[in-house]
């Protein structure tokens, strides 16, 4: 009974508290780390948020791509097309003892070179679909490669030159999207991605690259204008072909050889030759006459004017040493000595030709610095101010030493001799130069000008002094130093306008991928469904774009560009279908 009693006294326990108190009484454990959910944004890389993280942002060009990440700083991968990218599995003709000889025969049915293009301008005969085929080749090798991603579910942003052809265009947009799998490819400009590189708004880009230079005038990240000259790389690489080929005869240089027959002879210099004396040998020589030094920024030491004359009248000096180049592509293989000095012709010769009068020239083949200077005599005035300080160099040939500084003197040195006047020509330089019709059309300005009276100071019939009376349109205005210490206080500095300057960028993929990064609206957006169906043939051109409905497009100070959406049914190419 008493034992019963006992038992009866005691509280009740449950099966939790006794497992409780068992847990308490036994040693401690080790430390574990608590369970916790895990979110999604901490998952796996094939996730939602980690493809909308990191899109890929892809440059496309005649001789190279560069693909990576959005957000990061380089790309991950470089490609240059060349003659090894149509090898296949198992083909070791490159290691035959005669391999390296018998690119005359690979290259007797296509022009001089052409096998280290992905494309020409000229698309008249081309195959497009050998085109693709490259493009797919190589972009399937840095995806599972370098990149180490599923291309399946990833935006892309496409890096393309304004002056790409559609047909170009389409056959790039088929292989991503039949290929690869890509929701949308945005499109951006390369002039426009350059000077967002740079941290400007508005930028005149000098784009050196292989088929051709374009110069591009960039207005609050808009293409006001764009020209072109054919004076380029592939330009400089025939000149260095020729350059080679005299040197290797003997006797000076001559006229360039225009048959292909004559680049794939015996005695012919290989394309890989002309290209590696062209990017590690060849430098340009200084302008003639150096133009006057302005005045110098904050931070920089003053030029005198005795300094500057001493330095005007110095000529460059220039190495007349011998250079031994060796040419292994000809038969039989040659020893050439150049004189360094001479290494610069094929340069003078592409880019600038001072040889020649400006007359003697088309549209389409302007040396470099007069095309730089009627593109900007061509700008607004207001457009040309905010230019003309911001000029950016790219491309592959502005790596030449001495290129843009001879690029950039020569435009100076225009400037300064000619003026902004587009007006010009015998009848003005006779008006000029006659003093008598100065004074004529002087005076029949100061007769046609409405005078400005200023009455002396008189006195009222009380004998008080009356103030003179002056137009409020010719009164100073005051200074406002409220609107002054706000400045101060925001270390405020004036926009830099109305002198020639050059900057540096960072390039079009940086550009591209910050941009990306920051999720601003492209100049085209298309979308996988859309295209399958519609095709090239679906984009609206821009005139047919109803843009009363939206507002126009801008970069505010968050960097977020806001404009008017394009409906799905009406949808464009931005400004590469403006001629479709």
């Amino acid at each position: 009974m008493s034992s019963n009693a006992g038992l009866a006294s005691l509280p009740h326990r449950t099966v939790s508290s006794i497992r409780a108190g068992a847990q308490s009484t036994s040693a401690p454990g080790p430390p574990q780390t608590p369970a916790r959910p895990i979110s999604s944004t901490f998952g796996s890389p094939s996730s939602s948020s980690r493809i909308d993280d990191d899109p890929i942002v892809i440059e496309l060009g005649s001789r190279k791509l560069r693909i990576g990440f959005a957000g990061d700083a380089a790309p991950k991968r470089i490609v240059a097309f060349g003659p090894d990218q149509q090898r296949r599995t198992g083909d070791f003709r490159v290691w035959e003892p005669d391999f390296a000889s018998r690119w005359r025969g690979r290259a007797s049915g296509k022009p001089w070179g052409a096998d280290h293009e992905l494309w020409t301008l000229e698309t008249r005969g081309q195959d497009l679909g050998l085109i693709g085929d490259k493009l797919e080749r190589e972009l399937r090798d840095a995806f599972f490669k370098y990149l180490l991603v599923d291309s399946k579910s990833r935006r892309v942003t496409l890096i393309l030159p304004p002056t790409l052809p559609i047909p170009l265009l389409s056959s790039t947009l088929d292989t991503i999207f039949h290929h690869f799998q890509a929701p949308t490819i945005s499109l951006l400009s390369s002039p426009v991605m350059t000077a967002f590189s740079a941290g400007t708004r508005s930028a005149m880009v000098i784009d050196l690259g292989w088929h051709e230079t374009t110069v591009t005038a960039v207005y609050e990240y808009r293409e006001v204008q764009s020209w072109r000259t054919i004076r380029a790389g592939k330009f400089l690489v025939e000149e260095t072909y020729e350059f080679l080929l005299q040197a290797a005869h003997g006797h000076p240089p001559t006229a360039r050889a225009e048959r292909n027959e004559d680049k794939l002879g015996d005695d012919a210099v290989s394309f890989e030759e002309c290209e590696e004396v062209a990017i590690r040998m060849l430098w340009c020589r200084r302008a003639a006459r150096q133009p006057p030094q302005k005045t110098a920024e904050e931070g920089l030491p003053t030029v005198h004017e005795h300094e500057e004359e001493s330095e005007e009248e110095i000529p460059p000096t220039e190495d007349h040493s011998p250079i031994t180049i060796t040419l292994g592509s000809c038969k039989p293989p040659k020893t050439v000595e150049i004189p360094f000095s001479q290494l610069a012709e094929p340069c003078e010769n592409t880019f600038f030709e001072t040889r020649l009068s400006p007359s003697c020239f088309d549209d389409h083949e302007l040396p470099v610095h007069l095309l730089v200077y009627r593109a900007l005599l061509q700008l607004p005035l207001d457009v040309r101010a905010i230019c003309m300080s911001r000029i950016i160099f790219t491309g592959g040939c502005s790596s030449v030493p001495g290129l843009k500084g001879r690029i950039f003197d020569e435009v100076s040195n225009l400037a300064e001799e000619q003026g902004w006047d587009p007006i010009r020509g015998k009848v003005v330089n006779q008006f000029k130069a006659n003093q008598k019709l100065h004074r004529d059309a002087s005076r029949q300005g100061s007769d046609s000008a409405i005078p400005v009276v200023v009455h002396p100071d008189t006195t009222s019939a009380g004998g008080e002094a009356t103030e003179p009376q002056v137009k409020a349109a010719d009164v100073p205005q005051e200074v406002d130093q409220v609107e002054n210490l706000i400045k101060r206080e925001r270390n405020y500095k004036p926009s830099v306008q109305g002198q020639l300057r050059a900057i540096d960028s960072l390039g079009p993929w940086c550009g591209g991928s910050l941009a990306t990064q920051m999720k601003i609206p492209a100049l085209a957006n298309i979308d996988r469904d859309i295209w399958l169906s519609q095709g090239v043939n679906g984009a609206s051109r821009p005139s047919e774009v109803d843009v009363k409905a939206g507002q126009r497009q801008s970069m505010g100070p968050t960097g977020l560009m806001r404009g008017q959406t394009v409906q799905p049914n009406n949808w464009t190419l931005g400004v590469w279908g403006s001629l479709f």
